[in-house]
C-alpha cells in the first residue's frame, strides 16, 4: 500500500488483479471451467467482493494507522532513563489547570512525570524480591575527624517547613507547636542558627521551604528574629499538585471549596520547587555548592562540620544520614539495595506490598532508616535535571483520599507524592552514613510530642533537643488511645508531663488525666474502661498494668470533700 491510504477503488482493483494473476499461474483442473470466477453466479461474486473489500480495509488500517494511535498503548514500567509519557489528551486538562494556577514549568513537568507513572500501569510497589538488606554502614565515629571550616561559606542549611500537622488536629504550621517550656520548633531553630554561627565562626546561609499553607504564619512568627535573612531570601514555597479522580484519572473538582482540588506533592517536591522558584540558580550564583536538608520538627539536626567535610571530600552527589531502627521505627521507611544494580534505595511503607509487611518491619533484617537529614551537591542536582529533561525521576507513591478530607462521602481521589530521600536512587554514587540518635528527634504523632516534652529528651545549651544520656540512644515507645490523637486532647490529658526517663513503653487506653508527679518506669499500661474520665495520681509506676485502682474520679472526689 506504500505510505498513502488506500482508496476503496484502488483496494478493489488490487484484489481483482491478485485473483487474475493467481488464475494465470495455477493450472485449471480438467473437471472445472476455464475460470472459476466466471462460473459463479452474480450474487456469489458480489458477496466475495464485499468480503474481500472489508478484509483488505482491515489489514490496511493496521498498516497505515497513525503514530499517535500507536503511542496510546500502555507504557512500560517507568525507569530513570525513560520517563513514561501520559496520553496528551489526558494530561492536557491538568496542564491547563496548573498553568492557570501559576504553577512553574518545572512543577508541571514533575507532575507530568508522576501522572505518567500512574497511567502507565507501572507497579509502584517495591517487593522483597527487588531489594537486598544492607549489612553495615559507616558510622559517624568512623569518619575522618578532619574538619574544613572554609566549606561553611559554600553551604546552605535548609529546613522543610511545609507541614500543617493536620494529623494532630492543627490548622497551622506544625513547627508552631510548643515543645519545651514556651519554645516552639521555630523558636528553637532560630536560636540554633545563632548558636551555630557563633560556634562555627561563619555566617552560615539558612533557608526554609514553606508551603502555601504555612508561609504566612511562619514568616510572621520569625519576624522577631533580626538575624534571619530578609523574607525574599529566607523562603521559597513548595509547589502544589492537582488531585486526581480515582474513577477516570481526570482532574478532581470541588466547587464548594476549590482549595480541596489541590494537595502537597510530598517533600520530594523540594527539588522541583528549588528549580522552578529559581532558588537553585540563586544559590549557585552565590557560590553555594552544598546543601544540608532536614525537617523542621527534627531539632537534633544541626550543622555538623565533620559530616560536611566528609561529604565534600567524598565527591558523592548525595548522602543520607541513617540511624539504626528500633521498635519505634519499624513502620517507617528503610534503606536497602537494588537487587539488580546494587545501588542504594529507600523503601517507604506506602511502597511495601501487604504480603511483605512482616519483612518490612523486621528491624534485624533492614537495620537502617532514613532520618531525612540529607546532603546534596547542588552542582550534581543541576546536572541531574539536565540529564532527565527537567524532571527528576523520583519513585511515585499513590495515596487514596477523598477530595474533601472531612467529607468521606465526597469523590475518591488519588494524591501523587514523592519523598525527597528517594532521590538517593537517582544519583550514581550516592552514599549513606549511620548517625547517633542525638541527630534525630522528630515529632510525627502526639505520642512523639509527649516524649519530646518529657525528661526522656533534654534541651542542650545550643538549643538542640536530644535523647537524655540515660536513654542510651533508644527512645521510649508511646502508644496512646485515639482519643489523644489531637494536640488539644493531649494537653488536657497531660497537664503535667510525666517522667519518662526510664520508661521503655507507655500505653494509655481510655480517658485518663495524669496528675503532677507521675513517674513511669519499664513497661506500663494505664487502662480505663469505665467511659468516664479518671485521674492517675502522683507516684511511681513500674512494669505494671493499672486497670482500676489507683485511678479515681477527681471531679467526684472534689465534690465530695468540698461540700
Amino acid at each position: 500500500s506504500g505510505d498513502r491510504p488506500l482508496s476503496m477503488g484502488r483496494m478493489w482493483q488490487q484484489v481483482v488483479q491478485h485473483w487474475r494473476r493467481a488464475e494465470a499461474v495455477a493450472a485449471p483442473p480438467t473437471t472445472l471451467p476455464p475460470s472459476l470466477l466466471d462460473s459463479l453466479p452474480p450474487p456469489a461474486l458480489l458477496a466475495i467482493s464485499l468480503l474481500a473489500t472489508v478484509l483488505v480495509m482491515y489489514i490496511a488500517s493496521w498498516l497505515i494507522r497513525p503514530a499517535e494511535e500507536v503511542a496510546e498503548k500502555p507504557a512500560a514500567a517507568p525507569t530513570a532513563a525513560a520517563a513514561p509519557v501520559p496520553k496528551p489528551s489526558k494530561f492536557r486538562a491538568f496542564e491547563v489547570k496548573m498553568r492557570s494556577e501559576g504553577c512553574s514549568p518545572t512543577a508541571i513537568a514533575a507532575f507530568k512525570y508522576n501522572y505518567g507513572v500512574l497511567v502507565s500501569g507501572a507497579d509502584l510497589m517495591i517487593g522483597e524480591a527487588a531489594i537486598k538488606p544492607i549489612e553495615k554502614l559507616p558510622t559517624l565515629d568512623e569518619l575522618d575527624p578532619a574538619e574544613e571550616p572554609a566549606l561553611l561559606e559554600c553551604t546552605v542549611m535548609l529546613k522543610l517547613n511545609g507541614g500543617l500537622g493536620t494529623g494532630m488536629g492543627l490548622d497551622k504550621a506544625k513547627s508552631l507547636l510548643v515543645v519545651k517550656g514556651e519554645e516552639t520548633f521555630l523558636d528553637l531553630i532560630a536560636k540554633q542558627l545563632v548558636s551555630m554561627r557563633e560556634s562555627l565562626g561563619a555566617n552560615l546561609a539558612f533557608m526554609l521551604m514553606n508551603s502555601f499553607a504555612t508561609s504566612a504564619d511562619t514568616l510572621g512568627h520569625l519576624s522577631k528574629y533580626p538575624h534571619l535573612p530578609a523574607q525574599a531570601d529566607l523562603e521559597f514555597v513548595q509547589n502544589k499538585a492537582p488531585k486526581v479522580l480515582a474513577s477516570d484519572l481526570s482532574p478532581a473538582t470541588w466547587p464548594k471549596d476549590r482549595s480541596h482540588e489541590w494537595c502537597p506533592p510530598g517533600h520530594g517536591d523540594l527539588y522541583p520547587a528549588m528549580v522552578g522558584s529559581g532558588t537553585l540558580d540563586k544559590l549557585l550564583a552565590r557560590k553555594i555548592r552544598y546543601m544540608f536538608v532536614s525537617n523542621s520538627d527534627n531539632l537534633g539536626a544541626t550543622m555538623d562540620l565533620r559530616l560536611l567535610t566528609h561529604f565534600a571530600n567524598s565527591g558523592a552527589p548525595f548522602m543520607m544520614e541513617c540511624a539504626e531502627r528500633t521498635e519505634a521505627d519499624k513502620k517507617g521507611g528503610h534503606l536497602a539495595r537494588d537487587a539488580q544494580t546494587g545501588n542504594l534505595l529507600l523503601r517507604e511503607s506506602a511502597q511495601c506490598p501487604d504480603a511483605d509487611e512482616k519483612a518490612f518491619q523486621d528491624t534485624g533484617k533492614y537495620k537502617y532508616f532514613n532520618t531525612n537529614n540529607l546532603w546534596v551537591d547542588l552542582i550534581a542536582l543541576q546536572a541531574a535535571y539536565a540529564k532527565h529533561d527537567g524532571a527528576l525521576p523520583l519513585p511515585v507513591m499513590k495515596n487514596a483520599k477523598t477530595v474533601d478530607p472531612r467529607d468521606k462521602s465526597s469523590s475518591k481521589v488519588l494524591q501523587l507524592e514523592t519523598a525527597m530521600g528517594s532521590a538517593i536512587s537517582c544519583f550514581e554514587g550516592a552514599t549513606a552514613v549511620c548517625i547517633p540518635r542525638a541527630r534525630f528527634a522528630p515529632v510525627k504523632t502526639s505520642g512523639d510530642l509527649l516524649a519530646l516534652r518529657s525528661d526522656a529528651y533534654v534541651l542542650t545549651p545550643d538549643y538542640r533537643i536530644e535523647l537524655a544520656p540515660a536513654r542510651k540512644g533508644v527512645p521510649p515507645t508511646i502508644s496512646l488511645d485515639d482519643a489523644y490523637k489531637f494536640v488539644d486532647a493531649l494537653d488536657k490529658a497531660f497537664p503535667h508531663v510525666p517522667s519518662l526517663l526510664r520508661c521503655k513503653k507507655l500505653t494509655v487506653k481510655g480517658h485518663v488525666v495524669f496528675a503532677k508527679g507521675v513517674i513511669i518506669r519499664g513497661e506500663v499500661t494505664i487502662c480505663n474502661s469505665t467511659g468516664k474520665t479518671l485521674t492517675l495520681p502522683c507516684g511511681a509506676y513500674e512494669n505494671i498494668v493499672v486497670d482500676g485502682k489507683p485511678l479515681y474520679d477527681a471531679e467526684a472526689f472534689l465534690n465530695k470533700y468540698s461540700a
